[in-house]
């Protein structure tokens, strides 16, 4: 039914025809990067679990090394899946006759595939939560070896620092069985709320107009802003609060695990956050109206959150943020820790 709305096909063919080739490499370079990938994330599973205190198995979910076509193909479906709800609450309203659908579905798959092109040169690593499939994890192999190339590391160490990032979100999604179903359905709920009534479709493209300038704005959520009303802004807070504490706790594991097995990391550390601040002018714009900077601040705040929890009640006590949907942190309390943990310790 989402393809009816939204063409998945012309979205993934889009992004694989736009995506900037990886950079160039030998058939043993690739064979050996992907091994390498491989057994990285076999190696950072244990220490990132005990770093964490969080345990489940290694294999409970698999991993995928992957080029930039194949993580394209994978975020496609998971995408299709995440927004089905949404589609069939437009497909109930009849919003559109069929040949506008079937054009609005051609502009907006274009529109997807191309953001995914450009995202597809930027990642390096995913847990895919894959909605209505088998969650795993991806690590996009160009990507890490042209990263690693850039910033001059040991490839053999930033494969490894890159895994103990991603190797922390695939433990929190599986040691937290409830978890990975709270995320969607959040996501859900506020893409559904996301979509307009017909009649009032002309007022929400005002607004979206009125609201281009401030996408680009430093500080703003990039096209988020553009598509919400207040009350939905405060939903989307809600989701920006889980995902600052997931990638902020996985920045912190990262940290804590890395002088242990990583030996070149204060290095590795130091020229990627180097890199984080380098961007261009227009990349810099086009990042910040995808919400690409937004993302850059959750890793900032949800870490000085994970970190000031922790030093006010201990590693156990910050892991009471996993008993259910009701301990995770409201946004305003990633910015007050202290309310947190007034709120769930007192």
């Amino acid at each position: 039914m989402s393809q009816e709305y939204i063409d998945w096909d012309l979205a993934r063919r889009t992004g694989h025809r736009i995506v900037k080739d990886g950079p160039k490499v030998t058939l043993d370079e690739a064979r050996a990067a992907v091994a390498e990938l491989h057994s990285a994330a076999d190696r950072a599973h244990q220490p990132v679990a005990d770093t964490a205190a969080l345990h489940a198995p290694a294999g409970d979910t698999p991993v995928h090394v992957v080029d930039r076509t194949a993580w394209i193909d994978a975020n496609t479906a998971s995408m299709g899946a995440l927004v089905a709800p949404a589609v069939e609450k437009i497909t109930a309203k009849k919003a559109a006759g069929p040949t506008v659908r079937k054009v609005g579905a051609k502009v907006t798959g274009a529109e997807m595939g191309a953001l995914l092109g450009y995202v597809a040169s930027k990642v390096l690593g995913q847990f895919d939560l894959a909605p209505e499939g088998t969650p795993s994890l991806l690590l996009v192999a160009p990507n890490v070896v042209q990263v690693e190339r850039e910033l001059g590391v040991d490839p053999s160490d930033f494969r490894l620092w890159v895994c103990l990032h991603e190797e922390t979100h695939r433990v929190q999604f599986t040691a937290v069985p409830w978890l990975r179903e709270h995320v969607i359905t959040s996501a859900r709920t506020l893409m559904v709320d996301l979509v307009p009534d017909p009649d009032k479709l002309p007022e929400r493209l005002q607004q979206i107009t009125g609201r281009l300038p401030g996408a680009f704005k430093e500080g703003g959520q990039g096209l988020a802003d553009l598509v919400t009303t207040p009350q939905q802004r405060e939903e989307l807070a809600r989701v920006t609060a889980i995902m600052s504490l997931l990638e902020g706790h996985a920045d912190v594991v990262m940290d804590a695990v890395g002088p242990q097995i990583v030996p070149t990391v204060g290095e590795i550390r130091a020229k990627f956050d180097e890199r984080r601040k380098g961007a261009s002018g227009p990349d810099r714009l086009l990042r910040r109206l995808l919400g690409l900077e937004a993302k850059m601040r959750q890793y900032r705040d949800g870490a000085v959150f994970v970190r000031s929890v922790v030093d006010r009640v201990g590693l156990d006590g910050f892991n009471q943020v996993w008993t259910s949907p009701e301990t995770l942190p409201l946004p305003t309390e990633i910015a007050e820790p202290e309310a947190w943990v007034a709120r769930v310790h007192g």
